[in-house]
């Protein structure tokens, strides 16, 4: 996994973008976040990776084992009150990792949203919405039974579920009603609409899984790279749409102007 930020989804708004178009965009908060821990091929571990910490959490509310981690890590900040003089040992709230980070970071340092850029694409982890206990028609999007010519009692029913004697057994993979949601998934190749880096805020076009205050992982896209041949021939074909609106508009100009002089 390349660069990547754990975040907190905010909530939804509109801006417009610089052609003036109006779009929605998901609020990520996304820093900043603390390196925690480097590792490297060469050391122990056997991988390149760096392990992040979103959020400010009591010591308390952490098991020892995180405790025991960040301490021998050296995760400290400096004392509220104290000038800066007794540095603390001090807990964060989500603790994950991302391998082959390609920023050169070291334990102590903060990273935030000034890591990404406008226009960039990214793929963002989320948790989705939990659903209960939910049929089929919601799960699966059964169409269900009749609802006239005397169907009775199963218009959301799945209907039949096995067969006779033989194989005698409910397949594998039976489509049946049960717990939906609070799963991981994935939305690729979520354009980046503005960067606030004095926020820490990144404005995503288009929404991803998971509730207003769920955390999510941020990171750059796998399949559109910020150097792939496919970003450019985006890049370049906004680039020509652009002119061809300006072109239309001072042509549209132009034509009125010489109607009003006749």
């Amino acid at each position: 996994m390349p660069l990547g930020l754990i975040g907190l989804k905010v909530g939804h708004t509109r801006v417009y973008d610089s052609n003036g178009v109006l779009v929605p965009v998901t609020v990520v908060h996304v820093g900043p976040n603390r390196v925690l821990q480097v590792k490297t091929k060469a050391s122990k571990d056997g991988y390149n990776a760096v392990q992040l910490g979103y959020g400010d959490q009591k010591l308390g509310r952490l098991s020892k084992a995180v405790v025991g981690h960040l301490a021998k890590q050296g995760v400290k900040v400096d004392a509220p009150g104290q000038g800066g003089e007794q540095p603390v040992l001090t807990g964060v709230k989500r603790i994950r990792e991302f391998r082959d980070f390609t920023k050169e970071v070291k334990s102590g340092d903060t990273v935030g949203a000034d890591i990404f850029a406008a226009g960039q694409f990214v793929d963002a982890i989320g948790t989705t919405k939990g659903r209960g206990f939910e049929g089929v028609v919601g799960r699966w999007s059964f169409r269900g039974g009749d609802a006239t010519h005397g169907a009775k009692g199963w218009h959301r029913r799945s209907g039949a579920i096995g067969q006779r004697l033989f194989p005698g057994t409910v397949m594998r993979g039976m489509k049946m009603p049960g717990h939906m949601g609070v799963v991981r998934r994935t939305s690729q190749n979520l354009e980046i609409i503005q960067v606030r880096p004095e926020d820490n805020v990144l404005l995503i076009k288009g929404n991803f899984p998971g509730s207003e205050g769920d955390y999510c992982i941020i990171r750059e896209a796998k399949k559109i790279s910020i150097n792939s041949a496919r970003l450019k021939q985006i890049t370049d074909a906004r680039k020509k749409a652009k002119e061809t609106a300006a072109a239309k508009k001072d042509d549209k100009k132009a034509a009125a102007a010489a109607a009003k002089k006749k």
